[in-house]
């Protein structure tokens, strides 16, 4: 199948423009296109991971790519999909998370300034006087058009600022500059569904400007949500990012390992780069097999490695089927201070009782209860059942010499930090 037909195979078109005319250009010779992400925070999300692996579907069909970090437009902020203003971070801030943008790219993309391009629109934008801006791009924009894209008309009864009205100015000025530069001739801009007045406002500019006969093409991903019409990447705990240091790859294996049966072929669909076949042979598994979760274990291999490598991803394997195992004595200190990050815990210099223990980490509400759940034998310290209700941990039986993992029943784990 052709790569539009594979898009549309994987669900990956929300609105295109000039589909005909497109298909033929992509098999004339291959096409620059462009995306660009603003530096809104120090770094992306998983949200942001699928039109990267747009691109990437692009770049592997010999296509031209260019990655554009919105470094003067993050400084205004796109109204799109918000019901308020956005925060307006500090300049330096924008630059530093811009930096932080470039370095993740760099682990995705190998830019090489031919077939794989970064930029950053600071760079021409923070060149442009207001005046200029007026008079050479605003006269091209009609107010009557603007109020009628869905990104101003959204936010006309909260309010939205002159600020906010001018960003698909700035974005249409993004690829008029990309189109005109002999460097560059991007033809084409991907981005969200909510991004559609953007690009089709770039589109308007670039044939006012050059004249009707420019070829030039947009094309918008779905906003990826879940079957219950939540958003994809938010958790209880808060946005999945693509920063290990932010949202650690056990956290990321286990939002991915949890996918629903509904939604993970969708998922294996938009990210990953298994075949047809692949995936309807999954499909089939998901409906005759679904214990094994053979799809969603793909889902999680085929992303983690990805985005945080082959160590990473099996050390997060290890970790979850450790601990749905309660094999604890298979893993390492540093195995433990990734899988048990956010249960709850207690640091200690000194030597603990167990009935103590259990109580000081809130595993037991008395120290009656915990008397309780250690004569039943519902009690492991380490991986071995504890039944002594005087038994002393110490630093000597830690992991380690760094940590005593206790575990209550099956699922309920509980963290002792040693201190020397």
């Amino acid at each position: 199948m052709s790569l539009l037909e594979e898009l549309k195979w994987r669900g990956l078109i929300y609105d295109i423009i000039n589909e005909e005319e497109l298909e033929k250009r992509l098999k004339e010779k291959p096409i620059t296109l462009y995306c660009g992400f603003d530096p809104t925070a120090e770094s992306m999300h998983i949200g942001s991971l699928l039109p990267m692996v747009t691109l990437m579907r692009f770049l592997k069909q010999g296509h031209r790519i260019i990655i554009l970090i919105g470094g003067g437009t993050g400084l205004i902020g796109d109204p799109s999909g918000k019901k308020s203003a956005r925060t307006m971070n500090e300049a330096e801030t924008v630059q530093q998370w811009a930096e932080a943008f470039k370095k993740q790219f760099s682990r995705f993309f190998s830019f090489d300034n031919k077939t794989c391009i970064l930029k950053n629109n600071y760079e021409w934008l923070s060149q442009l006087k207001a005046i200029d801006m007026w008079r050479d791009y605003g006269q091209h924009f009609s107010i009557n058009m603007m109020l009628a894209k869905e990104a101003i008309k959204s936010r006309l009864e909260s309010g939205i600022t002159y600020l906010e009205f001018s960003y698909m100015i700035m974005q249409s000025i993004d690829f008029l500059n990309m189109y005109l530069d002999d460097n560059l001739c991007c033809e084409m801009q991907i981005g969200g569904q909510d991004q559609w007045g953007n690009i089709t406002a770039g589109l308007d500019l670039i044939r006012k400007t050059v004249g009707p006969e420019a070829r030039v093409f947009g094309l918008t991903i779905p906003l990826i949500t879940k079957n219950d019409g939540t958003k994809f990447g938010k958790t209880e705990s808060g946005t999945v990012w693509l920063d290990k240091n932010i949202t650690t790859p056990y956290e990321m294996y286990q939002f991915l390992i949890n996918t629903t049966d509904d939604d993970v072929i969708r998922f294996l669909k938009y990210y990953t780069f298994l075949s047809k076949e692949e995936i309807d042979g999954l499909e089939e598994r998901v409906q005759t097999k679904p214990h094994l979760r053979e799809a969603q274990k793909a889902l999680a291999r085929e992303i983690m490695l990805m985005v945080h490598g082959e160590a990473a991803y099996c050390q997060a394997v290890k970790v979850s089927e450790s601990l749905f195992n309660g094999d604890i004595k298979n893993l390492s200190a540093d195995d433990i201070s990734v899988g048990f990050k956010d249960v709850p815990s207690i640091t200690t210099k000194e030597d603990i009782n167990i009935v103590e223990a259990l109580v000081t980490v809130n595993a037991a509400s008395s120290r009656r209860a915990a008397r309780e759940f250690i004569n039943n034998g519902a009690v492991s310290v380490n991986g071995d059942i504890i039944k002594d209700i005087n038994y002393l941990i110490t630093i000597d039986k830690a992991i380690e010499n760094a940590f005593t993992v206790i575990r209550r029943g099956k699922k309920n784990y509980y963290l002792i930090k040693h201190k020397k």
